[in-house]
């Protein structure tokens, strides 16, 4: 496969940006100038790599194209610093997919002393689809549920994230004032985080049939989630870790709370920056989780 620099960086700055346009911008040359790199990578490769719309997508053959494109980004970047040709004020971008409950609680405090020294390029998705990311080169490390490394990538366990069932006292006291039983939980509305969500479902098939429906809000923003319970629009599963002195939300069944093991993965290239990242993540998980 013959690409140079050059095209490679075209790719990513597409992809990051969402269209040729804006990526002409951050590379300083013209839309053509981007589409006919596009169009010379994807010749060199056999291969359509981007689906050209708005935003701007990577194609299942782009994936892997994408993941050399950022590696070899990533040992440029390396090797400038190492050389002092970097120039002055620039810091390495590091794109990483955090899962949002872990974004909410403890990963933005583990993060937030190596703002000097690095630029975060923060994806949020839900806990089993942050590989995903990972897998289509989006970024280069990722929280996530998945143990079973992605190609090319290393793992290391952070420890479990315990979710308990809660709800604010009024909320209680209006639909659980028993408890939560099968009739109640079959009534009582639930606050759902997205449609990928399983938590609250997989509470409730502990309790229901699979053909109960109780009444779902969909809250897709942690924080916002949390406030939902709060106001009472429903119970919801929080992460523990989440309630320390909150007196606003009342975990209802200890008994009930299911485990999230998270674990860590990035690529296996060797990179400083993505290092200490990974380091500071890792030590905060291993005082914060289970």
């Amino acid at each position: 496969m013959d690409v140079d620099l050059a095209q490679l960086r075209t790719l990513v700055a597409v992809i990051d940006e969402g269209t040729l346009e804006a990526a002409a911008r951050l590379l300083r040359v013209t839309p053509s100038a981007v589409s006919q790199r596009l169009r010379a990578l994807e010749v060199a490769t056999g291969r359509v790599l981007v689906q050209r719309g708005r935003p701007a997508t990577i194609t299942a053959a782009g994936e892997p194209v994408l993941r050399l494109a950022r590696q070899v980004g990533l040992l440029v970047a390396d090797t400038d610093r190492q050389l002092d040709r970097a120039r002055p004020g620039d810091v390495p971008v590091v794109p990483i997919a955090v899962n949002a409950d872990s974004m909410a609680t403890w990963a933005l405090p583990a993060l937030a002393p190596l703002t000097g020294t690095v630029a975060l390029d923060l994806h949020s998705s839900d806990q089993s689809h942050t590989s995903a990311l990972l897998r289509a080169g989006t970024v280069m490390g990722a929280v996530t549920s998945d143990a079973e490394p992605v190609a090319g990538c290393r793992v290391t366990s952070l420890g479990g994230m315990r979710y308990l069932p809660c709800a604010a006292p009024g909320f209680l006291a209006r639909w659980l004032p028993d408890g939560p039983d099968a009739a109640a939980l079959a009534r009582a509305p639930v606050v759902v985080f997205d449609r990928r969500d399983e938590l609250q479902h997989t509470y409730l098939r502990r309790h229901l049939p699979a053909t109960a429906t109780p009444p779902i809000h969909y809250v897709p923003s942690s924080a916002d989630f949390l406030t939902a319970v709060e106001l009472g629009f429903g119970w919801g599963m929080l992460p523990e870790v989440q309630l320390a002195g909150r007196r606003t939300v009342t975990p209802f069944d200890p008994a009930g709370s299911v485990e999230i093991r998270l674990h860590w993965q990035q690529w296996r290239l060797r990179s400083d920056p993505l290092d200490r990242v990974a380091d500071a993540l890792i030590r905060a998980a291993h005082h914060q989780l289970r």
